[in-house]
C-alpha cells in the first residue's frame, strides 16, 4: 500500500522521477492520499507552493474505521484513482 500511494504521489507531484528524503516520501503519501479522497469530498486542493508541492484543505472529518476498515476505504478510493486517470 505505502508503494502505491508512493507512486500516486510521485505522479500527482508532477516534477518527474528523483531523489527523495524520508520526509518528502512521507509528503507524497500524503498527495496520494489527498488526492484519492477528493473526488469524495473529504479533501479539496488549495494550490502548489512556490516548489510546485500541492497543499489540501479537509472538508470533512473522515469515517471512524478500524484499521481494517480504513484500509479497505484508502484501497477503494486508490481503485476509483487509477479508474479516473484511466490506468485501468
Amino acid at each position: 500500500m505505502n508503494g502505491i500511494l508512493l507512486l500516486i504521489g510521485v505522479q500527482e507531484l508532477g516534477q518527474g522521477p528523483q531523489e527523495f528524503s524520508k520526509e518528502q516520501k512521507q509528503d507524497l503519501m500524503h498527495i496520494a492520499i489527498c488526492t484519492a479522497l477528493m473526488p469524495s469530498g473529504y479533501y479539496s486542493l488549495d494550490g502548489n507552493d512556490e516548489e510546485g508541492w500541492p497543499h489540501f484543505t479537509q472538508l470533512k472529518a473522515l469515517p471512524g474505521f478500524d484499521l481494517f476498515e480504513q484500509e479497505n476505504f484508502l484501497k477503494d478510493h486508490i481503485l476509483l484513482y487509477f479508474q479516473s486517470q484511466e490506468f485501468i
